[in-house]
């Protein structure tokens, strides 16, 4: 098994607090051109790279980078995303290729527990925002990924008639789902019960003609019930 490859921070530039950034990706030139970015830019940290998915999962367990970047061809399915997506203190970026542009790809990645989403031809300023957003916001999704997720999606045929609209709370729901909350953070962050929220999910499936979570939210992308930049500020949050 090759090794965990780790670069000590450059203090003069990188003090405590910074972010603390590492990569999984098979591409060398890729794993260097991050690290040397990183240790150029005032508040970030590099903390080491991996060149495939268990090796990185030693380096998250050992150094707890704040965000890990993920090359998507290293995880076709998500596994590794979700897995590391699980963790509260660690923010996924995935760096997505051609081959995994698609809607219910990037749905299935948002709703997984990936926090930042970007073009793995991305320039350096963008991957900087995409690592800031991503740890300090909970969320970046690069702008010219927005078409995919306009984009329409394999599915059943669509029942006759117009879509009930969501409710104030079913659209509430809705949100913390695609930023890849579970029933019961959910039930947290709008003060109800899991059993209300369970309630909640299965009206927006209703609604949407969606099979499942992650359907539902790439409907929603694509019929413009959520906006790619769209956030529920706290103020908005109400108890039932």
């Amino acid at each position: 098994m090759p090794p965990i490859t780790n670069q000590p921070p450059v203090r003069s530039v990188n003090g405590a607090g910074a972010i603390g950034v590492a990569l999984i990706d098979s591409t060398p030139l890729v794993r260097e051109g991050l690290s040397a970015l990183v240790h150029r830019t005032p508040g970030l940290r590099w903390v080491g790279a991996a060149e495939n998915p268990s090796v990185g999962l030693r380096l998250c367990e050992r150094l707890r980078p704040n965000v890990v970047l993920i090359d998507a061809a290293l995880d076709p399915r998500g596994q590794l995303s979700q897995l590391l997506g699980g963790q509260p203190d660690l923010s996924v970026v995935l760096l997505i290729d051609d081959a995994r542009r698609t809607t219910q790809y990037i749905a299935s990645a948002l709703t997984g527990g990936v926090r930042g989403v970007i073009l793995r031809s991305a320039q350096p300023p963008q991957l900087v925002k995409a690592i800031q957003s991503a740890h300090t916001d909970g969320r970046y999704l690069d702008a010219a990924l927005a078409p995919t997720l306009a984009a329409p999606l394999a599915r059943p045929r669509q029942p006759n008639g117009p879509r009930q609209p969501l409710s104030q709370r079913e659209h509430q729901v809705l949100q913390l789902i695609a930023d890849g909350l579970e029933n019961q953070a959910i039930a947290n962050v709008l003060f109800v019960s899991v059993e209300t929220v369970r309630t909640h999910v299965k009206s927006i499936l209703r609604k949407l003609s969606s099979r499942d979570r992650t359907h539902a939210v790439a409907v929603a992308f694509r019929s413009g019930v959520l906006n790619v930049d769209e956030t529920m500020p706290q103020s908005r949050i109400g108890r039932d």
